[in-house]
């Protein structure tokens, strides 16, 4: 370690330089992450691809049409379950990051209770919709709507466990259990293939079968991750007793400002749909229809993006952690966006072969349309990639009025608004580009609003947040470090006895504050460093706060609780973890977790 303590640091200052501290954990986290969660993202989009692909080449151009007007439903059943979802984790990582375990079975249970209520309305709405002809909201075309009608019932069949599923995945995530979920996805992709080719190829099932088919792999999809539930093997199972109804409130509410922009993205498709009817036509929807589903697959690697963000960022907020909330911002501009600029250009360059998965001859219109489509639509994403952070930190931090105004504006003012001024010039293109315009001006409001709030412009990720000077332990108040060897963790320790001394506490407690840190930490890199053959780093925190000194050590080795370790130790063999004993019974409280593959340990002294 070369960086040596610097006690001046003021409040909300950014501390990694001069602490020490570096991100390469959390960078390593959420890497590792990311590919179940983009997974997760993508299943739905999977499925809207093979409907897709199934209904434009064994269908026809109506059966396509059905599967497009059917896309601002879907919106808002994803909209729902985004926020129940969203509220659950969001007070779990908060629960987890303050160590309180109590609160987690109960947010399970009612979460599970509020999906399946939610499910049932939106099973009732569909099925009269279908059966009663109450779509001409949608369509009046009457060769579209009887596969509209179709399309809704089988869709119908899959609500449930659609609303399920996503919410068994977050919280095996939360479990580091994302194999089952893995394994969930690719049964029900390879369930979806198999029965569309059964019911639309072979069958001749038409609309309705497209929907059967993937509302039957939804079903597969959540009773193979539902096994890990019902065996009671996790942190999470389902209780009925001692329930506090009132979190169910608590969850829509978290919830629900996270979610507001694809309730209004619902809103915005309704009216882009009919603008694109009255202006451009049939063609444009069924343009528009292949771009959506076909993009959807690669839209996943936002959404897991922001997915994996939202539950460091709310561990890190229960935690009170600046470094941590700064380090996840730091990576999304280091390590996210630079992938996401990639895989854009990637699909700008293939604008036209992935047209060709659709439409073949290039003399007609709607090739022409999606074609541009594949061209333009890509752009949003890695704007997507920064707007959506600033979003969830709003949310997260309880900003609600600036998640409202920005979820606002990226849900239906802007893409609306664009598109109705430049429709007449640009034609289909309006679309696109209004999308594109869309994400620069809620990155330029989530800017001005920073610039608002510091009243300059930012200088540090701290100001660019807005994190509160008064959030967990001021600049002077804290350390935060990373060590990779012994000789480091020797040298934090001296360190940490130094910070301590510096701040007024008492020459025993310095004492004892160093050596427990040295003691835990170096056997983090003796042993957990050893076990793989990954690369691994520990990170340190020391923090002074109200009289109390607080270390916190965290490492993404293989989970190791120390309390259990000691508890098998033999009490007779006094020889035996006498470090461990040492650290026990000097401490006041100790606390570990294991959160998202991470070792969190806590002492108090």
């Amino acid at each position: 370690m070369n960086q040596k303590t610097n006690p001046t640091i003021q409040p909300g200052a950014d501390a990694p330089s001069p602490q020490g501290a570096d991100t390469r954990m959390i960078s390593k986290v959420m890497l590792r992450l990311l590919p179940i969660q983009v997974l997760l993202a993508a299943i739905g989009s999977i499925n809207g691809i093979v409907s897709s692909l199934f209904a434009s080449n064994s269908v026809g151009e109506f059966a396509m049409s059905a599967v497009t007007l059917y896309f601002p439903i879907n919106m808002l059943l994803v909209s729902i379950g985004g926020m129940l979802v969203g509220g659950a984790i969001i007070l779990c990582g908060k629960y987890m990051g303050r160590g309180q375990r109590d609160g987690l079975k109960g947010i399970f249970s009612l979460d599970m209770i509020v999906s399946v209520l939610v499910a049932a309305l939106f099973i009732a709405g569909l099925v009269f919709m279908g059966t009663s002809g109450m779509t001409g909201f949608f369509t009046r075309d009457p060769q579209v709507q009887p596969f509209f009608n179709s399309y809704l019932l089988g869709q119908a069949i899959g609500v449930l466990p659609f609303l399920l599923g996503n919410q068994l995945s977050a919280f095996l995530s939360l479990e580091n259990r994302m194999g089952r979920t893995t394994a969930a996805s690719l049964a029900f992709i390879a369930v979806n293939i198999l029965l569309n080719y059964l019911f639309v190829q072979r069958l001749q099932m038409e609309a309705f079968g497209l929907a059967l088919a993937s509302s039957l792999g939804m079903w597969v999809f959540f009773l193979v991750q539902a096994q890990h539930f019902i065996c009671g093997r996790g942190e999470f199972s389902f209780t009925m007793q001692r329930l506090a109804w009132r979190q169910a409130l608590r969850i829509v509410s978290v919830g629900l400002p996270g979610a507001m922009t694809n309730i209004y993205q619902t809103a915005r498709g309704l009216i882009v749909n009919k603008l694109i009817v009255i202006y451009v036509g049939s063609i444009g929807l069924s343009a528009f229809g292949a771009c959506n589903n076909l993009l959807a697959f690669f839209w996943a690697v936002p959404t897991g993006m922001i997915a994996v963000s939202r539950m460091l960022i709310s561990v890190s907020q229960g935690e009170e952690d600046r470094q941590s909330l700064t380090d996840v911002f730091r990576v999304m501009f280091r390590r996210y966006l630079p992938l996401q600029c990639l895989i854009s250009l990637v699909l700008i360059l293939l604008a036209v072969p992935l047209t060709n998965l659709y439409y073949h001859d290039p003399t007609q219109d709607v090739y022409k349309m999606t074609v541009w489509g594949f061209r333009l639509l890509p752009i949003c994403m890695p704007l997507a990639v920064i707007a959506l952070h600033f979003e969830c930190y709003a949310q997260v931090s309880g900003r609600q009025v600036l998640v409202h105004l920005l979820s606002l504006l990226d849900g239906v003012v802007c893409v609306v608004l664009f598109t109705a001024l430049l429709i007449r010039p640009l034609g289909m293109n309006s679309v696109y580009v209004a999308n594109v315009l869309n994400g620069i001006a809620v990155i330029v409001v989530a800017l001005l609003y920073a610039v608002i709030r510091n009243g300059r412009l930012p200088r540090t990720l701290s100001q660019l947040m807005v994190i509160p000077e008064d959030f967990g332990a001021a600049g002077e108040d804290r350390m935060d470090l990373s060590a990779r060897t012994t000789e480091e963790v020797v040298r934090i320790s001296r360190q940490i006895t130094s910070f301590c001394r510096q701040r007024g506490i008492d020459e025993r407690r310095s004492y004892l504050a160093g050596l427990a840190m040295e003691e835990m930490a170096g056997n983090v890199v003796e042993h957990g460093f050893h076990k793989d053959n990954r690369t691994h780093s520990v990170d340190i925190r020391a923090v002074h706060k109200d009289g109390s000194l607080i270390l916190r050590i965290k490492d993404d080795c293989r989970p190791f609780d120390p309390g259990e370790r000691l508890s098998m130790a033999d009490p007779e063999d006094m020889t035996r973890n006498i470090g461990l004993r040492m650290v026990f019974a000097t401490a006041s409280d100790i606390k570990y977790q294991s959160i998202l593959g991470m070792n969190v340990l806590t002492i108090r002294i």
